[in-house]
């Protein structure tokens, strides 16, 4: 066999792989849409899929920070090249109505621009003792950006040590521009620190960590199963 034809047939091949990857990926993510959208449209059916704020499954480290329905997780994809840097957990109510509490302790800051999102540095990772991570909460915004986010973190909070199951705020469903909200939901993710004390860019997947040894439960897509994601019994 020629060496150009052996190399063309390398491409198809590792083509075809990918695209086989991407149409499982694809697959998975719009049988958790179908379930996202049953739930926000019918969440009285689905009283089974909600966890309870507050909730710690065995000695996991944090703590359930809504009543709602992990919708989806880490590394879920919905277009080729998009990775989702964390969970999403969906309260099936208006926003404005599901409180949002805090998953761990933490010191708490929110920029000054931020109408929809808090960050919480935790200076000690109870999963790897030695570095430190951050948590990020958002979407705690009205569709047209009024802020759904606790009177007592103003915008240009620092650094403000707050302990587990404190109030942060109400969910929402602000994108970021206002009119086009989202879903319902809380966004949290797990940030890695930057090495120099701040958080990383929370848009590129890699620079969070899969959330599911912090909650004690499968929250990363590539170890999803048909069950509905919780602690297991």
């Amino acid at each position: 066999m020629k060496t150009s034809t052996k190399i063309i047939l390398a491409a198809l091949v590792a083509i075809g792989a990918a695209g086989g990857y991407y149409f499982y990926r694809s697959r998975v993510y719009a049988g958790n849409t179908l379930r996202v959208m049953d739930f926000i449209n019918h969440p009285e059916k689905h009283p089974d899929w909600v966890i309870k704020a507050g909730t710690r499954c065995g000695d996991a480290p944090f703590q359930m920070p809504v009543d709602g329905f992990i919708g989806f997780l880490w590394d879920d994809s919905w277009k080729i090249g998009h990775h989702h840097q964390g969970i999403d957990i969906f309260s099936g109510t208006e926003p404005g109505v599901t409180n949002v509490y805090a998953a761990s302790d933490g010191y708490l800051t929110r920029q000054a621009d931020w109408k929809s999102t808090v960050i919480m540095r935790i200076p000690n990772d109870p999963v790897q003792p030695g570095r430190q991570i951050w948590v990020y909460y958002t979407h705690m915004a009205m569709p047209d950006g009024t802020s759904l986010i606790d009177a007592a973190f103003p915008a240009g909070t620092k650094e403000v040590f707050i302990k587990a199951g404190t109030l942060l705020g109400k969910m929402g469903n602000y994108s970021g521009t206002p009119g086009n909200p989202t879903g319902v939901h809380l966004h949290l993710s797990v940030v890695k620190d930057d090495g120099r004390g701040l958080y990383k860019n929370e848009l590129d997947i890699n620079n969070t960590y899969d959330p599911s040894p912090y909650f004690g439960f499968n929250l990363n897509r590539h170890n999803q199963n048909d069950a509905i994601p919780g602690c297991q019994k």
